[in-house]
């Protein structure tokens, strides 16, 4: 499979003035909505120059790379936006898929209408970066996401296809780095001020090794030195992608993965957030993680997530525990349907609100489910007769699992699992697990 899908917009995006007003239409493209889909917003923002530059912050996201050449970063990609429950949500990941970023214009960010709810492409291409830079304070500023006749349509205007080539690993990595934010915990928080001198102790390049945010005293700082209580950060200098926002910002808050595989640096604009999410090391994207495969192997009936799919609107919160006592399910399953909606897209995660929000991206299901080659090997590991059940019971399965020229033994006892390959000696389940593991859960379900 290309590592790439390509698809185009039917015009670009652009900022129009018009009677001392700008205008700004995003294009939109979705492979799941019909072509000449109504435009999902239309709207005056409330703060146009703070929105236009955390716009700009991400795209310097999108057109990041940490670990590829010069040629495969020339590729510029577009961001994904979710429109619907009073709230505009822009996603996007760094081109080598570690550094994830999210723009949430809330309610009192805008005051529009929103004609549809839904997620799609947006167009960001140079033109419409430029207009953005543009943008000055008090200066104001309509929005509108997807295609609105008036201002896009006008005779004799020339209409231009741009065809934009984008990473699968962007959607492995949406259905992945959900998973690690749902588990964050706040561990602190700086106002502008000492946000600012925080930043001030960032290494000046580029670093190999990793780094802690520390506190000494009455100072916190980042150090190469590791304390008790520090904070870790791998690949440290991926954060100067915040240092233009840091003078606007009101205040930042750090969230950090239990584990450490992951932090998260969210910056406060009172009705503007932007989040920053860093993976574990900078070689290191959410699309190789492999939090979500096990997700994917468990049975969830395809009428729960057909009932999300048709009646959910975009950024609607879903509440696990109120859809257990609703459906009559126990919260086990429950917490299975959570992981596999994560694991398809089908939930994103607000900080703030410490809860999962519905959002379908652009993409068919279909190809969402068949991006992950760890699943697919499996799958094929199970369906060539590969794997056999040395015991098992309610307790404890032992198996055994034909490779290239060697036999693999998975054991399964509790929560605790373990393989001979060296892809687990490797990660010991830091990454997901292996193929082999996945292979001997799908024939524990087939012979259930």
């Amino acid at each position: 499979m290309s590592d790439t899908i390509t698809y185009q917009y039917t015009q670009p995006s652009a900022l129009k003035k018009r009677a001392g007003k700008d205008e700004l239409f995003l294009a939109q493209y979705s492979e799941t909505e019909k072509k000449n889909a109504p435009c999902f917003f239309w709207g005056r923002l409330t703060n146009p120059y703070i929105t236009a530059r955390c716009l700009l912050a991400l795209s310097k996201v999108v057109q990041s790379s940490f670990n590829l050449s010069p040629f495969q970063l020339a590729m510029l990609k577009d961001p994904i936006v979710t429109a619907g429950n009073d709230t505009l949500r822009f996603e996007g990941f760094s081109h080598c898929a570690g550094v994830y970023a999210r723009v949430d214009v809330l309610p009192d960010g805008h005051d529009g209408e929103f004609l549809e709810n839904g997620t799609t492409n947006v167009d960001f291409n140079p033109g419409m970066l430029s207009a953005l830079s543009s943008i000055q304070k008090k200066e104001e500023v309509l929005l509108s996401v997807g295609q609105k006749e008036v201002g896009l349509h006008k005779e004799g205007q020339k209409v231009t296809e741009r065809k934009v080539p984008l990473p699968t690993k962007w959607i492995k990595g949406l259905t992945t780095v959900q998973l690690y934010l749902s588990a964050t915990e706040n561990v602190t928080r700086f106002n502008k001020l000492q946000a600012m001198q925080l930043f001030r102790t960032l290494p000046k390049s580029k670093v190999k090794t990793d780094y802690y945010l520390v506190t000494r005293g009455a100072r916190t700082t980042f150090s190469p030195a590791k304390s008790a209580n520090a904070i870790c950060i791998g690949g440290v200098h991926r954060l100067r992608l915040l240092e233009p926002l840091l003078p606007l910002a009101d205040e930042l808050q750090v969230f950090a993965h239990p584990d450490m595989q992951s932090t998260t640096w969210q910056l406060y604009f009172g009705e503007v957030r932007f989040s920053l999410t860093l993976s574990r090391d900078a070689w290191r994207g959410f699309s190789g993680e492999g939090a979500a495969l096990e997700a994917l192997i468990e049975e969830v009936p395809d009428s729960w997530i057909q009932l999300f799919d048709n009646y959910s609107y975009a950024n609607q919160a879903f509440h696990p525990t109120l859809f257990a006592l609703d459906e009559g399910v126990n919260f086990q399953e429950v917490q299975t349907l959570t992981a596999r909606l994560s694991a398809m897209g089908l939930l994103g995660f607000d900080l703030d609100e410490n809860q999962f929000f519905y959002r379908r991206l652009p993409y068919k299901l279909s190809r969402i489910q068949s991006l992950n080659p760890r699943l697919k090997n499996a799958e094929k590991l199970v369906e060539t007769g590969k794997v056999a059940l040395v015991s098992h019971d309610s307790t404890k399965t032992e198996a055994r699992v034909e490779g290239s020229g060697v036999h693999h033994t998975v054991v399964l006892e509790g929560e605790k699992q373990r393989c001979t390959c060296t892809w687990f000696s490797k990660y010991q389940g830091e990454r997901g697990v292996c193929k082999h593991i996945l292979a001997v859960k799908m024939k524990i379900q087939e012979k259930a």
